[in-house]
């Protein structure tokens, strides 16, 4: 896999889809060369002080992928995700339950993703400016949730053995935790947890919640961990089976868990699709 300071075969990267990751405070760009081939990453720093709008717009003048980028595009934004169950779905509804579980804000324009192999669809919502940013340099748009393919990824992990499992991703200072029972989310949130014992208490309030086995069901922790070490005693005091789930040995190997920098989400996206 490749950075993006390697050279870029325009040729073939305009036949592809460009993806787009829109984190709470990051930016970054990446694209296959071709079909299986190399990936090329690049991260853009984030000014503080202006809008992520503005901060794409900046982009669009200084980064390489953005300066020779196809019409194709996948949007790939972490925001707060409402998960409603399939066979309640209502398409006209979409904006007014979002509305209802997360803070109106009057510039937030509302989508959705449909999840079939879990039976749900992921309510999630997105700048305007931003929207209109992509939109201006874009002819074909998809949006998807961030979180989506670590879903759908874990969730087939989830099948392999007998024991029940619960699993938190973290990424920039938040941690999602969820967990599955058959082909449904059996629990999914999302918390604020830049601390060590914020992250612990989340997770053992959980455990309880769901009423897992201490000694037998397991807990399985990916992503950026904060404190790690210091998490893990945390947690092995109360739970027999804490495990951390380490990309290349889950991808076996795969090159794009070598690309410095790109987020666990990112990687499955690419190896494992939506």
């Amino acid at each position: 896999m490749q950075n993006s300071d390697s050279t870029i075969n325009v040729n073939l990267a305009i036949k592809q889809r460009l993806t787009i990751r829109i984190g709470r405070g990051t930016l970054s760009f990446a694209i296959p060369q071709e079909p299986g081939k190399d990936i090329v990453y690049e991260p853009f720093v984030v000014k503080s002080g202006i809008s992520m709008a503005a901060n794409l717009r900046e982009a669009f003048r200084q980064a390489d992928l953005l300066l020779q980028a196809p019409p194709r595009v996948r949007v790939s934004i972490d925001s707060d995700v409402l998960l409603v169950p399939i066979e309640t779905f209502n398409e006209k509804d979409i904006e007014t339950l979002h509305n209802h579980a997360y803070p109106r804000q009057e510039q937030e324009a509302v989508f959705y993703n449909v999840l079939p192999d879990l039976n749900a669809v992921a309510v999630f919502s997105m700048n305007r400016d931003l929207r209109l940013v992509v939109d201006d340099h874009f002819q074909d748009v998809r949006l998807v949730t961030a979180i989506s393919p670590v879903w759908r990824h874990l969730h087939q992990r989830s099948f392999t053995g007998s024991r029940q499992k619960l699993y938190g991703y973290f990424h920039e200072n938040r941690l999602e935790v969820f967990c599955f029972q058959q082909n449904r989310f059996r629990f999914s949130n999302s918390f604020d947890a830049a601390r060590t014992k914020d992250a612990a208490y989340y997770l053992l309030y959980i455990w309880n919640q769901m009423q897992l086995d201490a000694e037998h069901d397991e807990l399985h922790l990916v992503g950026e961990i904060p404190d790690q070490e210091q998490l893990l005693e945390e947690l092995k005091t109360y739970l027999e089976k804490v495990y951390v789930i380490n990309p290349a040995a889950d991808f076996n190997n795969h090159p794009v868990t070598q690309i410095k920098g790109m987020p666990y989400d990112l990687q499955t996206l690419f190896i494992k699709g939506r």
